[in-house]
């Protein structure tokens, strides 16, 4: 319904800019909230806000990873050190798994390598793992927490 509502302000203005469209959007939001603000489910209105700022945090992480990878090819010496770790994970849902792996898999400098038979854990390469508790608990507080903040 949000996105219906941004398609109809940019056709109402005729302006096909992003900004006018996020414009659109945000606006659409803020009309959805204002009729809905009664009902009992609010779901939407808390993901959205979740789903941007993970779509941020991702976009942050992923410039991180690219510039200390490239830092590595240009310079050198080599700074990686190498590693295949066990993390254990409070994704359940095949969905919430694979979401994470493809996540941590899209960042340079990680790669999924198989899955437990349980499916309580991934196990992961890391090229740059210097602290394997540190890696396991800001993955954890990363990625993970706001991916399953938006998908439960």
């Amino acid at each position: 319904m949000n996105l219906l509502l941004s398609f109809i302000w940019v056709a109402l203005t005729g302006s096909m800019y992003y900004s006018n469209f996020l414009f659109g959007f945000l606006l659409g939001f803020f009309i959805m909230w204002v009729m809905n603000r009664n009902e009992l489910d609010q779901r939407y209105f808390y993901r959205v806000p979740k789903t941007l700022g993970f779509v941020f945090f991702f976009l942050y992480e992923m410039m991180k990873a690219n510039i200390a990878v490239a830092y590595d090819v240009i310079t050198p010496k080599y700074f990686f050190k190498p590693g295949i770790i066990e993390y254990p994970m409070d994704a359940k849902t095949d969905l919430e798994i694979n979401l994470l792996s493809t996540v941590i898999s899209m960042t340079p400098g990680t790669l999924i390598i198989d899955i437990s038979e349980d499916k309580k854990s991934l196990f992961i390469h890391v090229m740059y793992l210097k602290n394997k508790e540190h890696f396991i608990a800001q993955t954890k507080n990363g990625f993970e927490r706001r991916l399953l903040e938006i998908l439960r």
